[in-house]
């Protein structure tokens, strides 16, 4: 029984441990990723048998959860105004144009479509405070869009500052805050879902802070708890490389001591049938 019981633990082990370096390899391959956040895999005891009394033997081990870490990755400096990095909590809030699905992102890498909104590489785009002009200031909540210059004059650039107000620059040397954009932070971020692209989904389980809504009074950058907008730069991936290096050596030699474990016990259990053979 007890010789069974140690296969089991073994092959859990291997099953856990495998899982673990398939964790430490995608935080690897994700070095370079811009704005990506690394996992850790956690690990629990299985159920212990009881065998009399309070003598109890365990049968394994099990995989309980893969949490991210959230941590501040470093900015790095590209010199594109539509790149944008946060220093501190937050994350930007994208949508989907052909669904409405929003999604959150700390990478911001964005550009500028042919239409004028702000965008991810997948064509989703950024939310904020939109529709302001030289004469009244951005109020409606939606896709964060360039304006149409003041007739007569053309776009000559734009910037987004700190507090992620996007000013517009005419040839005729006036400018315009057209455009906000809002930041989103969460009680509880590790609730929330990666779904590939650098992003993630199920925000609303993540408990958004002052509410799923955006709205100027909580949500612009540099208020409430939420980090600044850095034009120009963009979040780093918080992956330490040393760190998972050493995490994937041990992650290695225990799946081989547990299948050691399971090479032992093969190796007992066939002596016990040699000893009946004989």
């Amino acid at each position: 029984m007890s010789l069974i019981g140690s296969l089991t633990s073994g092959v859990s082990a291997m099953s856990s441990f495998s899982t673990d370096l398939n964790v430490i390899g995608n935080n690897i391959a994700n070095v370079n990723t811009v704005g990506f956040k690394d996992s850790k895999a956690n690990f629990a005891d299985s159920f212990s048998n009881t065998l009399h009394g309070n003598v109890q033997i365990g049968i394994g081990v099990q995989v309980s959860g893969v949490t991210q870490n959230f941590t501040q990755g470093a900015l790095s400096t590209t010199g594109v105004p539509s790149d944008l990095g946060i220093s501190g909590n937050g994350f930007f809030v994208v949508s989907n144009p052909v669904d409405s699905q929003q999604y959150v992102t700390r990478a911001g890498n964005f550009s500028v479509d042919s239409s004028g909104y702000l965008t991810t590489s997948q064509g989703y785009r950024v939310q904020g405070l939109t529709g302001g002009t030289s004469s009244a200031a951005p109020s409606s909540v939606g896709d964060i869009k360039l304006g149409t210059p003041p007739t007569g004059t053309q776009l000559q650039s734009y910037a987004i500052d700190t507090k992620g107000d996007l000013i517009e620059s005419y040839s005729d040397g006036t400018s315009a805050t057209t455009n906000q954009v809002l930041l989103q932070s969460f009680t509880n971020p590790t609730m929330l879902v990666k779904q590939g692209g650098n992003l993630f989904s199920n925000a609303s389980a993540a408990g958004p802070i002052g509410g799923a809504t955006l709205s100027a009074a909580n949500n612009s950058p540099g208020g409430n708890g939420l980090g600044a907008l850095q034009s120009g730069m963009l979040e780093l991936s918080n992956v330490d490389l040393t760190a998972q290096m050493a995490d994937m050596i041990t992650a290695q030699r225990s799946f081989q001591a547990a299948s050691r474990v399971i090479t032992v016990s093969d190796s007992v259990l066939e002596e016990i049938v040699n000893l009946k053979r004989s």
